[in-house]
This record gives C-alpha cells, structure tokens and sequence, in this order.
C-alpha cells in the first residue's frame, strides 16, 4: 500500500540527514510495515530492533550510549556484525528512556548512521519526559489513518484520484457516473476507515463494504483500551482515559458537540481529566479541535483552548463503536449522527495536512465548522453533513468577514457559486 509518509523516509535518506528519525502515532496505523518496506529497499544491510520484545536488547541501552559500543553489544547479542553502515529500524522505542536518550549521540557522532525509530505511545512518551529531551538532534514525524486518497490508490483507483485532483484544481463538475463513483467509495471508506488491516481486508473481499470484517476494528479498538493502562502514572488515571475515550460519540451525538466534562460523569471537572484528553491526544487515538476567539491571523494567537471539540483519529473506528452500517450513512436516511460521523471524517482528512485546525462560534447565529489559515487568507469551510443546514452561518460570516472565499463540503458536485467552492466531501484530502 502506497503511504504519503514515505516521501518523508525518502527526504530523509536522499538528504542524508544526520538527525535519526522518529515516527510516531497511533497503534495500527502502518509505522512499522511502512518503515521495514522503505529498508529492505533502499539498504543493503538493515536491523530490525522491537525494544518491546527483545528486552536484552533494550538492556543494552542501560550502559554507555557511545554509538560504537551500543553497536557492538548489540552485535554481540545479534551474532552479526553491525556498523555505521548498519542501517538500524528501532521499533517500540518508547520502551526505553535511555534508548531515545541515545539519539542525541548518534545524531553528534562524526559517522552519519542511519537511524529511524517508531512507536505506538512514543507520542506520549515524548510529552512525558522525564530526563532531558534531544530537542534538535532528531526529526519527529507524525504517521496518520490512510486518508481517503491512499485509500483510493490501494483500491487500484489512481485514475479516479487524479481526476478528482483535476476537478478540483478547476472546480468543474464531474460526470453524474463518475460523481457516483466516487461517491460509493467515500461511504465505504465511513465504515471501513483508514487502518491498514482494515483496508486489507475490505480489498481482499472484492471492495464489498457488507463483506468486510467489521470485528478487525474491533480488534484495534482492543488494543487501544490494552495501551491505555501503559505509561501512565496510575490505574486511576488509566481509568479516567478509557472514560474519556468512551464518552466520545455522545460528546459528538449533541446538537452541539463542544466537549464537556460532564459528558464523560456527572463530576467530572477540568483539573481531574485534562491530563487524561492529553494522553489521548499526544497518543495520536484522538484529534483535539480548539475553538478561536477572533478570525485574524494569525489564528493561533486567538484559539480558545478551553472550548474544543474531540474527534477519534479513525472514521471506521467511530462507526464501529457506535453500532452504524452502510445504510445508516446513505443520503436518504434521517440519522442525526451521521453529521458526526462526517465531520470526523473531515478532521481525520485535514489532519494530514498538518495544518491547525479550528472551529468559529462567536455567536448562535453563527457557526463555522473549519477555519484554516493558508498563508495570510483565513479560509472558512462548511461541512453539510445533515446535523445542521448551515448556509446562513456561512452567509453571515462572508458579509461581515469578506474571505477571499469559502469551501462548502457536500455531497453535490463540483462548482463555484458566489464565491463559495462546493467540494465533494471525496475531494477533502485536496485541500
């Protein structure tokens, strides 16, 4: 399966930066199958390192971090040789402090050894330090869910995808079939998500989303609640995380989805579960959407992060825990919680953009969902998705901000109509 990351590993390698690189996310995302292809196809000689398996290995950590000697030990306990020009593939580093602490040495080393690293908590490792963090000595990269686009190229769909990138670029309406097309494969990708497993899966049994193996999502949701007790200060505070995570698609049922701790229990209060949403975030299983103050640039001088929206980083893993089919996201059924469902599918597909993403309400007469800062233009994006009809939100902010222009998200076609882009909701990763 083709991953966007990739081109990241191939900068990375053709640049010969002496900084090891770090990917981190969310379990079951890729990181460790996208990092081993990327080996075996570009090195002649590799190691693949899981510190969360081989435990002496991670011993080894515990000595002298000199790039030399890590090497020999570990060759020793490997039975081969291993250099500098020993191409090295640290899985599950978050296991080891003193393994990250290492880094800094490798990058400072006169050799430039190839170092990558990977973890499913390494994002909340990261955040919770306890030593003194090599700020500067490794890049840090973030591996997302499949967005829609790899999505359609695992499904031997390039040709659909360029020519959604086309009718993007000049905002001209697709054939009613080929709308349809498109259409069909979006609403599979609601219910099957962007776990690669998933995906695997769904391809395997003819790109028929009724065939496909549901419980797989399950499974992931599993090891999610598994990781939720690991690196945490206490099994309270693990409790408290799995609390949050659960309350999530009520906090998103609400005809207004702003977080509220009392969503999660009656006395639930800020000082008990920040910490708690932030190991969610950090961990790379949610996405955390501040609400702005002021729409000026730039936009985060004015975000709110008291108010916030929670989303979980994968569409199928939402649909999955909330029980809906295929049918329940057709157009024509009246399910209030399919405008969830789609926003996430929204956030999930901006995400990987790295952009800050942000929502506006300053007043009830006014909501945007989107606002996206693209150089010095503020954007604001619509998402009809069937919780709210939101054009008069729209209207309103366009005659008292005056964008440059707006996105309306939609099932309809492609097209510019006042200086609002309609955008099919399959096009989202063109942004």
């Amino acid at each position: 399966m083709y991953r966007k990351l990739l081109r990241v590993l191939e900068s990375w390698e053709d640049g010969k930066v002496k900084e090891p690189l770090l990917i981190t996310g969310a379990r079951q995302v890729g990181k460790t199958w996208l990092i081993k292809s990327f080996c075996e196809e570009r090195y002649d000689d590799y190691i693949y390192i899981n510190l969360e398996e081989q435990k002496s290995v991670a011993s080894v950590f515990e000595g002298d971090l000199d790039p030399e000697t890590l090497l020999r030990n570990i060759g020793v306990l490997l039975g081969r040789k291993v250099d500098s020009k020993t191409a090295i593939f640290i899985d599950e580093i978050q296991v080891s402090e003193r393994a990250i602490n290492s880094l800094k040495y490798f990058c400072e080393a006169k050799e430039n050894y190839r170092i990558i690293c990977a973890g499913s908590l390494l994002g909340v490792k990261i955040n919770r330090f306890q030593s003194s963090f090599p700020v500067g000595k490794v890049c840090i990269e973030k591996m997302y869910p499949m967005d829609l686009e790899e999505f359609l190229i695992a499904c031997g769909e390039e040709q659909l995808r360029d020519g959604i990138r086309a009718a993007y670029d000049s905002m001209t309406a697709f054939p009613e079939a080929v709308h349809g097309k498109a259409l069909k494969l979006y609403h599979d990708y609601l219910i099957v998500g962007g776990m690669p497993q998933a995906v695997s899966d769904y391809i395997r049994n003819g790109k028929d989303v009724m065939a496909f193996n549901r419980d797989l999502l399950e499974y992931i949701m599993l090891a999610y609640k598994a990781d939720m007790a690991k690196y945490v200060f206490s099994s309270a505070e693990s409790t408290k995380i799995s609390s949050v995570y659960d309350s999530i698609p009520r906090q998103l049922a609400r005809d207004n989805p702003k977080f509220k701790y009392s969503g999660i229990k009656t006395t639930a209060n800020k000082r008990d579960y920040y910490a708690p949403i932030d190991w969610l975030r950090s961990s790379g299983m949610v996405y955390k959407i501040d609400s702005l103050d002021a729409v000026s640039v730039p936009l985060k001088a004015y975000e709110n992060g008291s108010n916030f929206k929670i989303y979980l980083s994968d569409v199928g893993l939402l649909c999955r825990m909330t029980g809906l089919g295929p049918a329940d996201l057709m157009p024509d059924r009246d399910n209030m919680f399919k405008g969830a469902v789609v926003e996430n599918y929204v956030f999930e597909q901006l995400a990987v953009t790295h952009a800050d993403l942000y929502y506006f309400k300053p007043s009830e007469s006014m909501e945007i969902d989107v606002i996206l800062q693209v150089s010095n233009d503020i954007i604001p994006i619509e998402i009809k998705s069937g919780r709210h009809k939101r054009s008069i939100s729209l209207k309103n902010y366009m005659e008292k901000y005056k964008p440059e222009y707006s996105v309306r998200l939609s099932e309809n076609n492609f097209g510019m109509t006042n200086g609002i882009r309609s955008v099919p909701l399959y096009a989202v990763f063109c942004i």
